[in-house]
C-alpha cells in the first residue's frame, strides 16, 4: 500500500524554531517513527532532556550544538549525529542557526522527550 503525506505538519515550539514533522504521530498518525526537518535561527537553545527515543540527526545548512555527557560536539552541514534513549543532551545552533532533518525512534512526543 502506498500513502501519500500532502504536507508537514508545523509543531510550535517558543524560541523561534520551526518544526515540520513530515512523518509521525501528529502529521500522519505513525508511532514507530518521525520524520521531521527543523529549522532553527542563530543562536537558538533549548532545554536539556532525557529522551526515550534514538535520534539521528542530519544537519542540512549551520552548525547544531549537542552539550552531553562526555562534553559538547558540534555538527556542521553534511555531517549527522545519533543520540540514544536516556541520554542527556542539550541542543542548540551556531551564530548561523542550521536547518537539519531528525528521525526519532519510536517516534517523538513531547513527553517522550523528557525535557528538563
Amino acid at each position: 500500500m502506498v500513502r501519500k503525506i500532502e504536507a508537514p505538519a508545523r509543531i510550535p515550539v517558543p524560541g523561534g524554531k520551526l518544526i515540520d514533522e513530515h512523518v509521525g504521530r501528529v502529521s500522519s498518525g505513525d508511532e514507530a517513527i518521525s520524520i521531521a526537518h527543523m529549522s532553527a535561527p542563530p543562536g537558538w537553545e533549548e532545554p536539556a532532556q532525557t529522551p526515550s527515543f534514538t535520534e539521528y540527526t542530519v544537519v542540512l545548512r549551520g552548525t547544531v550544538i549537542v552539550e552531553h555527557a562526555e562534553g559538547t560536539t558540534e555538527v556542521g552541514a553534511g555531517q549527522s549525529l545519533v543520540t540514544y534513549p536516556g541520554e542527556k543532551v542539550r541542543y542548540s545552533t551556531g551564530p548561523e542557526g542550521a536547518d537539519y532533518v531528525a528521525v526519532c525512534l519510536p517516534a517523538f512526543t513531547p513527553e517522550s522527550a523528557g525535557r528538563d
